[in-house]
């Protein structure tokens, strides 16, 4: 009991903080917004921040250093790890270059993809501001253009356009802020793409080839971007209740039939005819502007944060449900 006292989150997703475990020298590894992680095979971790001293800082799962690289991303935002024969690389978005980068791992760039002059929409670089990349199977990359037009733009491996959708707007297959996008294989006979419209509180479900299928209502939530892994979608949260409302974020657990089973930081989900109702950020919660989740093998989370006073992550170590 005492445990689930010291704890955040609900149900089976409970976690104790640790608030200092990613601390570094800010002298010797400064950070500005902590914008995302993601896990190699190897079980390194990848943090992006957009301070170009150390674009990369890559940890262990103790939450030392082990390597930094990178000074030229001044708007480094959305990371992704995808895999090719074997070999793993990283997406890089940056919404001041107004490019995507593909790199390895070690920090060489292989790919640039800049702004799409495909789209008839896009008269200059800078109205291209994009906030997310994933990888598909067969390697086609799609992009979202969360901070631009709102486009999500698919490319093929070698990073030639092949078609987009989406916008700003209120229509079924448009968007309000599309600032993450995940590929979710949960049903590997119906691979599909979560797209964040984050203004309207909710996620977009649709196919590899954009056709809309459904939407994930989350009241309250202005989440980042989905991350699935095992039979559950996380996301962070970065302000709740309404876009202005300063730091005011949590964590969301989703799970294998898309409701929310769990908020690290947020109020308690609650259900009402099958209906969401709107949460918020709970008294005590450790989190300011939590930006993305990245999750180990034994499901504990790691949390960069955005506009947070250049604070480094924060480890969430879930707690065992009780058998």
């Amino acid at each position: 009991m005492e445990e689930q006292k010291n704890s955040i989150g609900h149900n089976q997703f409970r976690y104790k903080v640790h608030s200092k475990w990613g601390n570094l020298s800010p002298a010797q590894y400064p950070v500005n917004n902590c914008h995302e992680m993601v896990m190699d095979k190897t079980g390194l971790l990848y943090l992006l921040t957009d301070e170009t001293k150390n674009n990369i800082l890559v940890y262990t799962k103790d939450g030392q250093m082990k390597k930094s690289w990178g000074n030229s991303y001044p708007g480094g935002h959305g990371l992704s790890i995808s895999e090719e024969n074997g070999e793993q690389f990283l997406f890089i978005t940056d919404t001041v270059r107004h490019q995507v980068i593909k790199t390895t791992l070690d920090g060489k760039e292989l790919l640039v993809l800049d702004y799409p002059k495909e789209i008839a929409a896009y008269t200059s670089a800078g109205e291209y501001k994009p906030t997310e990349t994933t990888i598909a199977s067969n390697g086609d990359i799609y992009v979202t253009d969360g901070y631009g037009h709102q486009f999500v733009i698919r490319y093929d491996q070698q990073g030639n356009y092949m078609q987009h959708w989406g916008g700003k707007g209120d229509g079924a297959d448009q968007f309000d802020c599309a600032h993450g996008i995940a590929i979710d294989d949960r049903d590997k006979a119906d691979t599909t793409l979560l797209i964040t419209s984050r203004n309207h509180n909710m996620l977009k479900r649709f196919t590899m080839d954009g056709k809309h299928i459904g939407n994930i209502h989350l009241p309250g939530s202005f989440i980042c971007r989905p991350v699935v892994k095992g039979a559950n979608v996380y996301g962070a949260v970065f302000r709740s209740e309404h876009n202005q409302h300063a730091g005011s974020g949590y964590i969301t657990v989703l799970d294998e039939h898309d409701q929310v089973i769990s908020t690290p930081g947020g109020t308690e989900p609650v259900y009402i005819s099958g209906q969401l109702q709107p949460q918020k950020q709970a008294a005590g919660c450790p989190f300011i502007h939590p930006h993305d989740v990245c999750i180990d093998e034994d499901e504990n989370l790691y949390i960069p944060q955005w506009n947070s006073g250049k604070t480094y992550p924060l480890m969430l170590e879930r707690i065992p449900s009780p058998q």
